[in-house]
């Protein structure tokens, strides 16, 4: 049967097939045609031509594996990681550092056309070069690692492969800091020596879950977390003596997570050595950071991109700002460097507590942090001071710039709605889902503001995620 042949009867599973790869798909596949039928394939990169072997068939299209790569492409390269077309960490590790960035450029302004609506002509005016890294390894200040059983009833740690709970065993992540892997080998010999089984997900059996590791890259701190299916671990002393040998441990803290979930971490934790906390810098600032704590991943990253807000925000040091979704308050105490008044917003009560205290050592006094639903806060602040106009400590119902970083699912409409009654001058959107953002841009644009600077932020490197920071102005009437 000819591949046209197959394309007209539906290519179905086992089907192979010889496709050019002329196109990505949002998750990092190459994506092709065989007579106008589309095939999704993992680990292929724009330009190769490759053999495919078809394993879920839809009418239209289908996801296929890659069986051989007939002609690659000249983007692509060899994987530093021998297990990145493993792991499900990295999906685009085999693409050229350079088609990465051009490709996350590409995904956030496609989003923006086809789900916001703006033009070809728009966009070529207003984004900017994808902002990537000199060195797209060993970025990563964080790390969570599962642990479970091999076929030999030995511990093992690593990363789940794409799509599945399977650990592909490996100690030392190419994102990673090179301490991850002594102190990981350090746990698992401690494992083995005592015989404490690792977690297993089918039975809620065993003891050790995941350990999260933080490191600082400007102190040098080292936090390690054990998060276990009970309240503590045997013979927990002689693996504490081990761990805090290691230059720059400051931090081994214990939580407990006993529930049949996916969730990684406990709602708390206990310190068996050192401190609660490690300390690290973003520029000037300095933040103090607890296993609880949001913290951008991507320290070089992170600072590049509150510098790009903060240059979006354009501060004259008469504002009154809004941080929503603020978390530990780190895109907060930039901007209180240059504005009058910031207030924060964040859910989670913990990264308030780090934000206060955050602010608190740095000696910042001109920030004021609320627990609460951004899109509960705002709107409940804006409609106490609106009437009024304001009260004597200088509360008031506007706001000269607004700054979002929402979670994946972007703004609730209520909060976007609030911010166009307070009709601050700019809005910096800071976005992790480009298809959110375009969405809520939309909605912004269709109320009284216009797109003035988009750039695309590359914060992880060698995935296909990307964050990007949006310049909005109000429209002058």
């Amino acid at each position: 049967m000819t591949q046209k042949d197959m394309a007209q009867k539906g290519m179905r599973k086992n089907d192979t097939a010889v496709v050019k790869i002329t196109d990505i798909g949002v998750n990092g596949e190459g994506i092709g045609k065989v007579d106008g039928y589309t095939l999704f394939i993992k680990d292929a990169v724009i330009g190769d031509t490759v053999e495919a072997k078809v394993m879920k068939a839809k009418k239209n299209y289908g996801y296929a594996r890659l069986m051989e790569v007939i002609a690659p492409s000249p983007d692509r390269v060899k994987p530093q990681c021998p297990f990145a077309r493993k792991c499900g960490g990295c999906q685009i590790q085999e693409m050229s550092y350079e088609r990465q960035l051009a490709f996350k450029a590409q995904k956030v302004r496609g989003n923006l056309e086809r789900i916001g609506g703006f033009s070809a002509e728009l966009l070529d005016q207003v984004m900017e070069p994808a902002l990537g890294m000199d060195a797209p390894f060993g970025y990563r200040n964080k790390a969570q690692f599962p642990f479970g059983t091999d076929k030999e009833g030995n511990p093992v740690t690593g990363f789940y492969a794409g799509r599945t709970h399977h650990i592909i065993p490996n100690t030392d992540c190419a994102l990673g800091v090179p301490v991850n892997r002594e102190i990981l080998e350090i746990i698992l010999n401690f494992m083995k020596k005592n015989k404490i089984p690792s977690y297993d997900e089918k039975t809620g059996k065993g003891l050790i879950r995941h350990v999260l590791i933080r490191y600082g890259f400007a102190t040098r701190e080292i936090m390690v977390c054990l998060v276990v299916n009970g309240t503590e671990i045997s013979e927990a002393g002689e693996l504490l003596s081990e761990l805090s040998k290691i230059p720059g441990m400051t931090s081994i803290t214990l939580s407990s997570n006993m529930l049949r979930t996916n969730v990684i971490m406990g709602d708390s934790f206990d310190v068996l050595w050192g401190s609660g906390y490690i300390t690290d810098y973003i520029g000037g600032i300095k933040y103090r950071i607890s296993p609880l704590s949001f913290y951008q991943v991507n320290p070089v990253q992170t600072e590049n991109l509150y510098s790009l807000a903060l240059e979006y925000a354009d501060l004259k040091g008469h504002e009154t700002v809004w941080d929503l979704y603020c978390g530990i308050g780190t895109i907060s105490l930039f901007l209180a460097q240059k504005a009058r008044k910031v207030y924060g917003v964040e859910i989670i009560p913990q990264a308030i507590d780090d934000a206060r205290e955050n602010a608190r050592i740095n000696g910042i006094e001109n920030v004021e942090f609320f627990v609460g639903k951004a899109e509960e806060v705002l709107p409940g602040w804006y409609q106490q001071y609106a009437v009024s106009g304001g009260d004597s400590a200088g509360n008031e119902a506007r706001a000269d710039v607004v700054i979002v970083d929402p979670p994946r699912k972007g703004c609730d409409e209520a909060l976007l709605g609030t911010i166009v009654e307070m009709a601050p001058e700019r809005v910096v959107y800071v976005s992790c889902d480009p298809a959110t953002l375009a969405r809520d841009l939309k909605y912004l644009c269709g109320q009284g503001y216009v797109l003035e600077r988009v750039r695309a932020v590359d914060m992880f490197p060698e995935t296909v995620h990307v964050e990007t920071v949006v310049l909005m102005s109000k429209v002058k009437e």
